[in-house]
């Protein structure tokens, strides 16, 4: 009996921090990711992928304001560059997904969905931006750019450096999720809501518009995971299991976490705004929503037995 799984993959599944973001760094590292891939379909999983953005939306808006700088090109906003990292995310994974499958003897369509979330303007989340993007800077580099642009920099919660934050609302309605769930339970594998999808929201009744913002990856995913009744969903990340004093001599790894303590480290700030945080809260939806489990882990631990941290029910 086949199973529908959502895996969803981190911005650092195809560019990873200390690179220089080359398109040849961005298809090894698909191909990478694509390798573990292969576990799930072996052990009889149709696919829903989706992906992080915020190291490639952040770099098509530099790569913008240099070009209104230089030559008066005009800004991109932020809702069209979720779509631009959409089509190019989405074209790097299908190929390098494809080019492992062939390897294995293996056939499928692959499909990326330009997918728009509906949000609401009034969400709280406009007026306390908290979602990173882009590279990371020292703290002098980054306050600088604040004072010169008026934007907001926080520090990563794992000490990685300072990054750009813009606001970040909850995901309320995938567009086109009945023909994501179809194609998929049909054998093909889907690559939908990329950065968390498109945000949008109606302007008026029957008018969509889109909106400033990047919606979080794994709620949307998580969203998508149960409209679409998947059997489990997997959020990766780049450590293997979730831990307690992340980053301190009592660090200590979690094999399974119901969503009742979930939530209690959660009100204790165990997980970061900028880093497990969401995945955790993303996990306790799915969960809550489906009764079912969802695993946190590392991309190599895709479809091992034990990998990763379970998160339960009770």
């Amino acid at each position: 009996m086949r199973k529908l799984a959502v895996v969803a993959f981190g911005g650092n599944a195809l560019l990873r921090a200390g690179q220089n973001g080359t398109i040849s760094e961005q298809e090894q590292n698909a191909s990478n990711a694509s390798q573990s891939l292969v576990k799930l379909i072996k052990r009889n999983y149709d696919l829903v992928l989706t992906h992080g953005n915020g190291p490639q939306v952040g770099n098509i808006l530099l790569a913008n304001t240099a070009g209104n700088k230089l030559y008066g090109v005009p800004d991109m906003p932020l809702d069209i560059s979720v779509a631009y990292s959409q089509g190019f995310i989405g074209y790097i994974l299908e190929q390098q997904l494809r080019n492992v499958l062939m390897k294995e003897d293996l056939e499928s369509d692959i499909i990326s969905i330009i997918t728009q979330v509906l949000v609401n303007k009034d969400d709280p989340a406009f007026k306390n931006p908290t979602k990173p993007i882009g590279p990371y800077y020292k703290k002098d580099e980054a306050e600088k750019i604040m004072a010169e642009t008026g934007s907001v920099y926080k520090e990563d919660a794992a000490g990685r450096g300072w990054r750009k934050v813009v606001a970040s609302p909850t995901p309320l309605v995938i567009f086109n999720r009945k023909s994501i769930e179809q194609i998929a339970r049909s054998g093909h594998i889907v690559i939908a809501v990329g950065g968390g999808g498109i945000p949008c929201y109606y302007r008026e009744e029957n008018f969509l518009e889109g909106i400033d913002a990047v919606i979080d990856k794994d709620l949307a995913s998580s969203l998508l995971a149960s409209q679409v009744r998947a059997d489990k969903l997997f959020i990766l990340t780049d450590v293997p299991k979730v831990c307690l004093n992340f980053n301190t001599p009592q660090q200590r790894s979690l094999d399974r976490l119901n969503i009742a303590d979930a939530k209690r480290y959660l009100h204790e700030g165990q997980f970061g705004e900028g880093s497990m945080g969401p995945k955790i809260k993303a996990a306790i939806k799915f969960v809550e929503r489906t009764g079912k489990d969802a695993i946190i882990t590392e991309t190599t631990l895709l479809g091992v037995d034990d990998g990763g941290t379970r998160v339960t029910m009770v």
